[in-house]
């Protein structure tokens, strides 16, 4: 299908510059900013566009990159990356893609990893509605403080069941404690 075809390049894409983003937050000496965007039509009959924007500045930076896809048939890939440095050496980054079909599908899927002194979180998951309408999605999180207290939930949703949530939380010397509250 040629949806795929679009799909593989707008995520082969969204890597490549996501990785290239890391590598100038890792060697540029110089500050400034850069951006630049296109769009143009594609061999799949339909259209493409893609943006990149993002600057650096000493011992910090960010990257961010876009990209979308369709192919003159009602079908649509689209992603995204975001990379970022600060002075005080917090990393992270995000990424995530979506696709829907000609019949109303869509699926999502992102990504997201922070690390820094205080302690670092990831969370990763998505969704899928079907073209009934029925919907469905997950993601899980996981935070691991500087002192090494930790966090691990996961979050459902389904057409039917509803939502559901469930948390653990570890002290320091990893026995379980109560999570706390609002």
């Amino acid at each position: 299908m040629k949806l795929q075809t679009i799909f593989n390049f707008t995520w082969t894409l969204t890597f490549l510059v996501f990785g290239f983003a890391l590598f100038i937050t890792q060697q540029a000496d110089a500050g400034g900013r850069f951006s630049t965007r296109g769009f143009h039509g594609n061999a799949a009959g339909g259209v493409t566009h893609s943006s990149i924007s993002g600057f650096k500045a000493p011992n910090a930076g960010s990257f961010r990159t876009r990209t979308m896809s369709t192919d003159g048939q009602g079908n649509l890939a689209a992603g995204s990356a975001t990379a970022f440095k600060t002075p005080a050496g917090t990393v992270g980054g995000r990424g995530g893609y979506t696709t829907r079909t000609s019949d109303g599908t869509v699926n999502h899927q992102s990504g997201m990893a922070v690390s820094g002194s205080m302690g670092s979180v990831q969370s990763q998951g998505g969704f899928s509605r079907a073209s009934d309408g029925t919907v469905s999605g997950s993601r899980n999180t996981s935070v691991q403080s500087q002192s090494g207290a930790s966090y691990q939930g996961q979050t459902s949703y389904s057409t039917g069941s509803g939502l559901t949530h469930t948390g653990t939380c570890t002290d320091a010397y990893g026995n379980q404690v109560a999570c706390p509250q609002r």
